[in-house]
């Protein structure tokens, strides 16, 4: 016979070996599942024993050549059906059809291949037919179509395998049975059970029990067909041979008899009393009760772990689950887990890659695993002793001895040297304007070019330059490290807290996108404020530091004026207008992400985002046409280049004009707009000054620190032209003058 299990995407692997246990011979992976040979015995073991397939399909006929609805009839009515269908019994048809140009409508298909089989029936039968029920059928045949080959499979398990019969119905599961046994065999806890001795395991998140219940199933080698509730569709077979299913189920009754004698320590706890309630229920159907410590119980407060060493595995909540402290939650997860679980290994289901960033754990390894349509996650990681993490901070402390001690070379002592100037110069500057986040180099040395900016005294954040091509690649990256490394020499900041970035001309559509997903931010301190920074997600920190005169400026100028922000990016130009005093802020920006984090700068500063300070997800072109509040003080700083989804591309040269005539007619008519942007070569165009009163203090907003490139930005003041009439005198003349 020849077999098809289906399985969920990236399982194939785990689905072919137990097709190599039950079995099976010629076992072929494919990205739907696992076709192989086998015999009946084969195909009754493997429904009887699969903990990941969702559905096994045996092969009736195959063809070859088929290119026409016609054809397809034909071949199919050729078929002996009479071998399963008579006119007392009942039958469904299901479809997949792949890369077929014959064939415009799958359920056309189906029909087609519905009407051979009656047809064929009704000559056998003398004129009688069977009946379709797509409800609950005798048999259901499925018909997959590529290209010209078809075969018709007929279901050989029936009901999903994944249902093993300890849910219920009615309840709603987000982690299907099937999906929790992979998962599990992903995990090195399920190499103990390999071996014979299962290690402790936990699930501190177990909602409805699936991941506690499917374990101690693993662990009890308790085949999910022990347990089934519902009959298989092979059982209604006319080739149906009882006495073999029914010494495989001995088989597997005995197997899991002797299994009962493993020490098999599982445990088991939610936040939730009726989430525990219904996992105890689940337990108690599929007789493992006794295997599996359930307790009502709060993991982000735990203090001691249920056993010295173990395994955890968990799927906390995310996606359609996640709240307004599920961030909060993560991090208390990782917190815990540190404090708690040293020495345990850790397996996490997530289905946001961003929540799993504050756990503050690097995983060792993990696995993509679909659970539904959301692509999850499975993050791998060991939770290390105290003893361990001060091994490590040993070997880290004399590794960087050594790098210390070990000599410059000559390109790397020039770059030394620089950094060292510079610091000398610009720090004592810096610290008498109370500033802590300044730029203490800018390719001041061809054959290094970066720039390298010291944040707190604590980080580097080193954007090196793009090297043209005339450099070879070795020679790039040989410079790059001699500057790390004498970045950390001249600075005294560790390696692991210098963030190095490449920064490129963008082409085309391109922007800058994320490039990682570490959600790790610091806190810095400027003009009275604190911003969250973050070194490794993106190319740029969250604060543009040349930009550091104008916000002292907008702070300085905001009291008792409305002020508005637009390209406000993470919104520390309206923060320091707050600061200043103004009446309100709006602030506006394209992306979500920056508003997220424009909140949060508000939030760690005390300030409202409820009331008096606005944040809009917009388009600045569609805000500022589409609105009609007026403002005092507007700040506009635009990208040089964009290509948002919601309009055309925006060129800063080439729109600036428009942008400023929009901002204008917001602007009260003694109001302010500040107009910046970084386009190096940029021109202010003439109908602007001739139109509005301009000013340009470029030079007065670039500070100590960037006065090597007097080009990082240009920076206007542009009013509206105060009309002033000068009343005429009137000439009286005198008789005789």
């Amino acid at each position: 016979m020849i077999y098809f299990a289906q399985s969920a995407a990236n399982q194939a692997d785990l689905v072919a070996k137990e097709a190599l246990k039950a079995g099976a011979t010629e076992v072929r992976q494919t990205s739907s599942g696992v076709q192989f040979s086998g015999s009946i015995e084969a195909g009754y073991r493997f429904c009887l024993t699969s903990r990941i397939a969702s559905r096994l399909l045996m092969a009736l006929c195959f063809d070859e050549n088929v290119n026409s609805t016609d054809e397809l009839y034909e071949k199919t009515l050729e078929y002996a059906w009479e071998n399963w269908v008579d006119p007392e019994k009942t039958f469904a048809i299901t479809q997949t059809i792949q890369m077929c140009p014959w064939i415009n409508n799958g359920h056309f298909a189906a029909l087609r291949v519905k009407d051979a089989i009656v047809d064929r029936i009704r000559e056998k039968f003398d004129q009688q037919r069977p009946n379709i029920d797509t409800e609950n059928p005798d048999l259901t045949f499925h018909v997959h179509i590529r290209a010209s080959r078809v075969i018709i499979y007929v279901d050989f398990s029936g009901e999903g395998l994944y249902k093993r019969g300890y849910r219920s119905d009615n309840l709603d599961v987000s982690l299907k049975e099937h999906l929790a046994a992979a998962l599990l065999y992903r995990t090195e806890w399920y190499k103990t059970v390999e071996e014979g001795e299962p290690g402790v395991l936990y699930d501190p998140f177990c909602g409805t029990g699936t991941i506690p219940v499917e374990a101690a199933l693993i662990a009890a080698e308790i085949a999910p067909g022990l347990i089934r509730k519902t009959p298989y569709a092979f059982e209604k077979f006319p080739s149906f041979e009882p006495e073999t299913y029914n010494r495989l189920l001995d088989e597997l009754g005995d197997a899991a008899e002797a299994a009962r004698n493993r020490k098999i320590s599982i445990f088991a706890s939610d936040i939730s009393r009726a989430a525990v309630e219904t996992a105890k229920a689940a337990a108690l159907k599929a007789n493992i009760y006794d295997l599996v410590s359930f307790e009502v119980k709060d993991f982000t407060k735990l203090e001691e772990a249920p056993a010295e060493r173990g395994y955890i595995v968990t799927d906390p909540p995310y996606g359609m689950r996640v709240s307004e402290n599920t961030t909060k939650l993560y991090t208390l997860i990782g917190q815990t887990m540190q404090r708690a679980f040293r020495g345990w290994k850790v397996t996490i289901l997530c289905g946001d890659s961003e929540l799993l960033s504050n756990i503050d754990m690097k995983p060792d390894r993990t696995n993509s695993l679909y659970n539904g349509g959301i692509l999850c996650q499975a993050a791998h990681y060991y939770v290390f002793t105290e003893e361990e993490k001060q091994a490590f901070i040993e070997r880290a402390r004399q590794r960087r001895e050594e790098r210390l001690a070990t000599p410059l070379t000559p390109g790397a002592e020039m770059a030394y040297n620089r950094i060292r100037k510079n610091l000398d110069a610009i720090r004592p500057i810096m610290e008498a304007e109370g500033v802590t986040c300044y730029r203490i180099y800018d390719a001041d040395m061809p054959e290094y070019s970066a720039a390298i900016d010291l944040y707190e005294g604590k980080w580097i954040n080193l954007q090196e330059y793009a090297a043209p091509s005339t450099i070879e690649v070795e020679t790039a990256e040989r410079r790059l490290n001699e500057l790390v490394l004498a970045t950390e020499r001249a600075t005294g900041i560790d390696l692991e807290n210098i963030y190095v970035k490449q920064r490129s001309q963008q082409k085309g559509k391109e922007q800058y996108r994320k490039l990682a997903s570490s959600n790790k931010f610091y806190l810095v301190n400027e003009n009275g404020l604190k911003y969250l920074v973050n070194f490794t997600d993106y190319l740029d920190t969250g604060v543009f530091l040349d930009h550091r005169p104008i916000r002292k400026f907008i702070q300085e100028n905001a009291k008792g004026k409305r002020f508005l922000n637009l390209f406000c990016y993470t919104a520390t130009a309206s923060l320091n207008a707050v600061k200043g005093g103004a009446l309100h802020t709006t602030s506006v920006d394209a992306s979500a992400t920056y508003l997220d984090w424009a909140h949060e700068n508000f939030r760690v500063n005390g300030f409202s985002t409820d009331f008096d300070n606005f944040f809009y997800k917009s388009d600045v072109m569609d805000f500022l046409w589409d609105t009609y509040d007026r403002y005092d003080l507007i700040f506009c700083d635009p990208p040089t280049f964009s290509n948002s989804k919601m309009r055309d591309t925006f060129d800063v040269q080439r729109d600036h004009a428009r942008l400023i005539e929009a901002c204008m007619m917001h602007l009260e008519k003694d109001g302010l707009l500040i107009f910046s942007n970084n386009y190096r070569r940029f021109k202010l165009d003439e109908r602007i000054s001739e139109k509005y009163s301009v000013e340009d203090i470029s030079k007065e907003t670039i500070g100590r620190d960037f006065e090597r490139d007097m080009k990082i930005h240009q920076c206007y003041l542009i009013r509206h032209k105060v009309k002033v009439e000068i009343p005429t005198k009137k000439i009286i003349r005198i008789k005789g003058e």
